[in-house]
Parts: C-alpha cells; sequence; structure tokens
C-alpha cells in the first residue's frame, strides 16, 4: 500500500495489487475484503491491479516505482 494524492484528505491510501497467474478479482472485491478488516482509515480507497510488481534485484517492491 502507498499514498496517493487526494483533494479532501490530502493523502488516501492506495493498493497495488499483483495476481497470482489463474485468479481474477476486481477492485471493489478488494475494497470489500479490505473494509470488513481494517480499520477506516487503513483500508484501501484506490486499488491498481498489475500484472507485476517492480522489484529490486534482492526482491524488494520499489514503492517509490508504485508512487508514479
Amino acid at each position: 500500500m502507498v499514498g496517493e494524492a487526494d483533494e479532501y484528505r490530502g493523502e488516501t491510501v492506495k493498493a497495488v495489487v499483483s495476481l497470482k497467474p489463474g485468479q481474477t478479482v476486481t477492485e471493489e472485491e478488494i475494497i470489500l475484503f479490505c473494509r470488513e478488516r481494517m480499520a477506516a482509515y487503513k483500508y484501501p480507497r484506490i486499488v491498481e491491479i498489475v500484472e507485476e510488481l517492480p522489484k529490486t534485484v534482492t526482491g524488494k517492491i520499489l514503492r517509490r516505482e508504485l508512487r508514479k
């Protein structure tokens, strides 16, 4: 999860998700799943589904690339 600029809140939560091969899910389903299990200020308001998350050579996720 990363921060995304928001006019109302200043910054809101954005989830960037990479699915396993053969799996399908919608952005709304992810938001509803998180809303049931997280505090109101923590669940993502924006969901972006990508093919692959950008990673370093050691395998860490490049969060600064996700903010772009």
